[in-house]
């Protein structure tokens, strides 16, 4: 089924239909099969047979290029009494790395990004970038047309192999906050994950750590906006989204003339417990989906104390840790705190927060930067009540579906964001 992602989708619907649940799990990517089981498939989709009825037709597949690299597939099925939309996003090589049901409604095409109301592309100028390293990777500089020298920022994106605009189904929240802030008269440089970039080098590099994945690049994306003729020096800050959020206090204490940081749901709760609570909040979102996650759950929780195991080393095999990723990343990850990075550098700091976020919360979160930082008076936080993880307005709990639909970060993120820089930047001036 390699290189065939309409075929493979297909596929699965009829393992599910000919009740084959250790061949759906067989598919998954060799880094999910240690949360994935027969009984949590088989649990989920008896659950919605019981809810839809018996199948009476499969509808015409539509096919996403959601990013390089990343296919997702959306299978309109008919059912006596209603109707599902079997979802699945495949990697290159049709191995399965998501598989959902849900409302048949998503069958249908996706929105576009669309500009954001805040954004105007006629002031500003974009231009392609390479940012020279051991592995160099693109990105996009947007430089104001008014006259400098201007402020300057770097977007660091969140966990994951992410592009420059860090995509998520139709939605851009790295380019929506490039383009606001450029319309606000501030230098932005977002860029490609190496992990995006360069995904086979990556699997090959023996010990690949959390400061592989995120300094090389980013120290370069500082310096070159610091030459950019156009961009004051004294005045270049760093933006992190989520886990970019988490390593932005490391990469501005590889390049101390950073100006400040702006942390967008920066975890710094351990990641591998992260994960876990994720998970489970997922699950509580519905009623089976709690007893058809137990099996999962209990696979990462052990996983997670795997990686706080003072028995962890070098050579623990990635499948019995998180998501398969390998033991030098969490032994890297394990010995960083970035709480106390942050408040050693005695710089700057905004602190933004969603108050729907269950990925990364105010809770086991941003009261802990909060605590790391007591007492500073060059720190400033807030949270917004209605926004998710990706600060997309909302109601309700917060689940994977609100990133189906097509839109665009908060304004008022954007702004507040803006007027914190123009006044560290009046100070620094």
């Amino acid at each position: 089924m390699a290189g065939d992602p309409l075929r493979a989708s297909l596929a699965v619907l009829q393992m599910l239909r000919e009740e084959r649940f250790q061949e759906v799990c067989d598919l998954f990517a060799p880094q999910l099969r240690a949360v994935v089981s027969p009984r949590v498939i088989q649990s989920a989709w008896e659950a919605e047979i019981s809810r839809q009825g018996r199948i009476a037709g499969v509808g015409t597949p539509l096919v996403e290029d959601a990013r390089p690299g990343l296919w997702v597939v959306k299978v309109p099925v008919t059912c006596q009494h209603g109707g599902m939309t079997l979802v699945a996003s495949l990697a290159a090589d049709d191995r399965l790395l998501g598989l959902q049901l849900v409302p048949g409604a998503v069958a249908a095409p996706a929105a576009s990004w669309s500009t954001p109301p805040y954004a105007d592309p006629e002031l500003f100028d974009e231009a392609e970038v390479v940012l020279e390293a051991a592995l160099s990777v693109p990105g996009t500089l947007c430089v104001p047309r008014r006259k400098g020298p201007l402020p300057g920022i770097v977007l660091l994106a969140g966990s994951g192999p992410n592009d420059r605009d860090e995509t998520i189904g139709p939605n851009k929240p790295l380019k929506d906050l490039a383009w606001g802030l450029a319309s606000c008269g501030i230098a932005v440089l977002r860029f490609d994950k190496v992990t995006f970039a360069h995904p086979d080098e990556v699997r090959a590099l023996p010990g690949f750590t959390l400061a592989d994945e995120y300094l090389p690049q980013a120290v370069a994306a500082v310096e070159l906006m610091r030459r950019h003729p156009a961009v004051d020096a004294r005045r270049v800050f760093l933006l992190g989204h989520s886990l970019g959020g988490t390593v932005a206090p490391r990469v501005a204490a590889q390049v101390p003339h950073v100006a400040g940081l702006v942390l967008l749901a920066a975890g710094i709760e351990p990641l591998h417990w992260n994960i876990v609570r994720q998970v489970r909040y997922i699950a509580s979102l519905t009623a089976e989906g709690e007893a058809s996650a137990a099996q999962a759950i209990a696979v990462l929780t052990d996983q997670a104390r795997r990686v706080d195991s003072p028995d962890l080393t070098p050579a623990t095999p990635a499948t019995e840790l998180p998501l398969g990723v390998p033991a030098s990343y969490w032994l890297d990850l394990r010995a960083y705190e970035p709480g106390e990075t942050l408040a050693r550098l005695d710089k700057p700091v905004l602190l933004l927060q969603g108050g729907r976020d269950y990925q990364v919360t105010v809770e086991e979160d941003l009261r802990v930067w909060q605590a790391a930082l007591a007492g500073r008076a060059n720190v400033t936080s807030k949270v917004y009540a209605a926004d998710n993880h990706c600060f997309f307005v909302g109601s309700g709990p917060s689940s994977p579906a609100d990133y189906e639909a097509a839109q665009n970060v908060d304004p008022e993120v954007v702004s507040d964001v803006a007027d914190w820089l123009g006044r560290i930047s009046a100070g620094v001036a």
